[in-house]
């Protein structure tokens, strides 16, 4: 009884907070959608649904999402084996800079490609600025990342041995990865490519900024909806159906993460090197296959930093051009041109650095507490069900975009609109996750007999997890803590609904300053996204030092 009030104490914060800013705001969407009028009324989500434009919007979300993640699957597998199979000089530099993406604002990316694709950008001449081209150009910047790192991770991980026999009974190189090495990573494979496919559906700032009015998904038409058209019941609905959906594919990410691989032992594998010295046993030059991903992956460099090049570029011209100039910088201590913004835009970085506090601070304490509750042994059967329970409410956060989030925030939580609290909350929310995935797997890891023989000493539960716990799980939350604080800092989707016009973050700032007409607000929003990118890169180069490959999975 004893260690089930504990389990139902250590829980109680994150199941409050859950509940009052998750499971109200998700509930009221719901009633929105079919209780419109006070009524349950189920036509108005199926009329939403058979609407030519909801057509439109799923099929662009479907197959845009489809081709991204086959690109970015297609670009990742190659720098995966590279940068985790092979040695070669600044490895470790390639790989922190081909993970930035990841965490780097998704207005920030739109802001890039629209300077790299846009007339008098370096690949105008495409004619892809304003197509579902520039939009799947940059799903793919943000999500090749994912791919590297998860299927990376599994790759590191193999048992060369299997593959080295194989290859002494006669098997060539790509005979070998065909029926040894690419059957033990499928389950990595597939996994990856349904979280990307998840990412791409659910992008917001990406085809917002890209797309426009005219190229929309269920994200972008959600936020439409709200904002511009004001039908509430409508996207509520949408929400709903990508609720659903969402929901439905994390469950088969899991299944496919937890999918057992039997084909080949698991081991710690060292990399060999890219240009092996000359030896009696490894005669000639290094492998072709080797060769090919090595530039395979500096090709990947070169297109990842293309976009950020150029946006360093357009921030230090001037407009119209005419030379270099530190103008658009100083220009962010103003509200713009023709006073596009009601708050200076250094002003909004501020905001943004303490919100990201806020938030971080707040994903910290209530992942950690998710954690320790998830990953302690159970010894009955009644502390077994109610951690069951726990593991699956504390999961549902998982099932609902930043985007639908804020929506659901906006119509539930209006009396507490004024509270400089809600915005980090919502953050901290989307940010959860993260902190989850990368403290579950290092507490569950730790042997629990090591806490038994420090409580019979005659520590007590503080005293145990500071000399057991503390030491292990460390590098995890400061780590945990670069993934929130640098997500919650580029956090662009919940906050758009949720930011006070007098205080607005950096994100939603960008956004005003590129949908404002004049030169000298678009420069300003070129050199506001260096500084967001910037502060999101040096945090995620931080992170990378710590080499904690569950963190970036998800």
């Amino acid at each position: 009884m004893r260690r089930t009030a504990g389990l139902v104490a250590l829980a109680a914060l994150p199941v409050a907070v859950l509940s009052v800013f998750f499971v109200l705001p998700v509930s009221g969407m719901v009633a929105r959608g079919f209780w419109p009028e006070g009524t349950f009324d189920p036509g108005q989500v199926l009329d939403v649904l058979g609407r030519p434009r909801t057509h439109r919007v799923l099929w662009f979300t479907l197959w845009t999402s489809t081709a991204a993640t086959a690109i970015a699957v297609l670009f990742g597998l190659p720098a995966a084996y590279a940068l985790h199979r092979l040695a070669f000089p600044l490895r470790g530099l390639v790989r922190a800079l081909l993970l930035v993406p990841f965490v780097l604002p998704t207005v920030v990316v739109g802001v890039a490609f629209r300077e790299l694709l846009g007339e008098g950008g370096p690949l105008g001449f495409l004619g892809w600025d304003g197509t579902p081209a520039a939009i799947l150009a940059g799903l793919v910047f943000f999500n090749t990342a994912v791919v590297i790192r998860t299927v990376g991770a599994t790759w590191e991980s193999l048992d060369p041995r299997p593959a080295e026999a194989a290859a002494a009974l006669g098997a060539g190189p790509w005979t070998v990865f065909r029926t040894v090495t690419l059957p033990a990573l499928r389950p990595a494979v597939v996994s990856a490519a349904s979280v990307v496919f998840l990412f791409c559906a659910t992008a917001f700032g990406v085809v917002l900024t890209l797309g426009g009015v005219r190229y929309a998904s269920v994200e972008t038409e959600i936020y439409l909806l709200t904002t511009n058209l004001f039908d509430l019941s409508a996207a509520a609905a949408l929400s709903l159906l990508q609720l659903l959906v969402v929901t439905l594919l994390l469950a088969l990410s899991a299944r496919l993460r937890a999918t057992p691989d039997g084909a080949v032992a698991r081991g710690v594998s060292r990399p060999r090197p890219l240009f092996p010295r000359r030896a009696a046993r490894r005669p000639g030059p290094p492998a072709y296959g080797d060769v090919l991903a090595a530039l395979s992956t500096l090709l990947l460099l070169l297109l990842v930093a293309a976009p950020i090049v150029t946006l360093i570029v357009g921030s230090l011209q001037r407009s119209g051009g005419g030379g270099w100039t530190l103008d658009n910088y100083q220009a962010l201590g103003g509200t713009g041109e023709h006073d596009a913004l009601l708050a200076p835009a250094i002003d909004a970085l501020v905001t943004s650095l303490r919100t990201a506090v806020d938030a971080t601070w707040m994903a910290l304490l209530l992942g950690g507490l998710v954690a320790l509750v998830v990953t302690r042994r159970s010894h009955s059967r009644s502390e077994r069900r109610i951690r069951g329970v726990l593991d699956g409410f504390f999961m549902l956060p998982l099932g609902v975009s930043a985007v639908t989030l804020g929506f659901g925030f906006l119509i539930t939580l209006g009396p507490l609109r004024s509270s400089p609290l809600l915005v980090p909350i919502a953050q901290a929310l989307v940010a959860l996750p993260l902190v989850v995935r990368t403290l579950v797997p290092v507490l569950g890891g730790i042997d629990d007999r090591q806490r038994q023989a420090a409580a019979s000493l005659g520590a007590g539960p503080l005293r145990t997890a500071l000399v057991v716990d503390l030491p292990i799980v460390w590098k995890p939350l400061l780590a945990a803590a670069g993934f929130c604080f640098a997500v919650s800092l580029g956090e662009f989707g919940a906050t758009s609904f949720l930011a006070r016009a007098e205080e607005p973050t950096l994100p939603v700032v960008i956004f005003q300053l590129i949908g404002h007409p004049g030169a000298m607000n678009y420069q300003m929003a070129l050199a506001a996204s260096v500084v967001l990118a910037a502060a999101t890169t040096v945090v995620m180069l931080l992170v990378e030092r710590l080499r904690v490959p569950s963190a970036g999975a998800m």
